[in-house]
């Protein structure tokens, strides 16, 4: 949760998300992205996940709305919006999500973090909040009894023996896991 779940903290807190936004959140079932779509569904916000096609059941039952990546995306996002209009953007993947958002969503830059995309911060002028702005007891604290209270899930991708840890990161290279990895001594 130090990593991970305060850097979903702060990027939701960044977008300053109400309850009648919408919210696009890319790399939405990536150890990050899971954790991000339930917070930000907690303030009330319609939330559009991004993600490949075998995690829309799992975005579907955490009342989240499923649209894949690949070409006509900005298209498939206005439609997946209930007024087609998508009001912040959270960018946990990189490869052009910040741009896409810019530039074909219009999004404005202030409402658009990301944790990935740095060359996207001094071209359009976006916000890059993360773990560094959430790090703290209180955050930790609130995450945690979130989750005891099942109101957070933090989905395990895989437990890998800590002995074949070089599969771990290869696994983590396809950037392709739902959730996190879990190293076992």
């Amino acid at each position: 949760m130090f990593v991970a779940g305060t850097t979903a903290y702060a990027a939701v807190r960044s977008v300053e998300l109400t309850p009648s936004d919408t919210v696009a959140v890319a790399g939405a079932a990536g150890g990050v992205g899971t954790i991000a779509v339930q917070l930000a569904k907690r303030t009330g916000a319609t939330v559009i996940g991004i993600a490949g096609s075998s995690n829309d059941e799992w975005l579907a039952t955490h009342s989240v709305i499923p649209v894949n990546y690949g070409d006509g995306l900005a298209d498939r996002l206005q439609a997946a919006a209930h007024d087609g209009r998508v009001d912040a953007f959270l960018d946990f993947f990189g490869g052009g999500y910040v741009e896409l958002a810019v530039t074909k969503l219009g999004i404005a830059p202030e409402r658009i973090d990301t944790i990935i995309d740095f060359p996207a911060l001094e071209r359009f002028g976006v916000k890059f909040v993360g773990n560094q702005d959430a790090a703290d007891a209180a955050v930790l604290a609130e995450l945690a009894a979130l989750i005891g209270a099942g109101e957070l899930e933090v989905p395990i991708a895989q437990v890998i023996p800590l002995d074949e840890v070089q599969r771990a990161y290869r696994t983590l290279q396809r950037r392709h896991t739902r959730g996190k990895i879990v190293l076992r001594p």
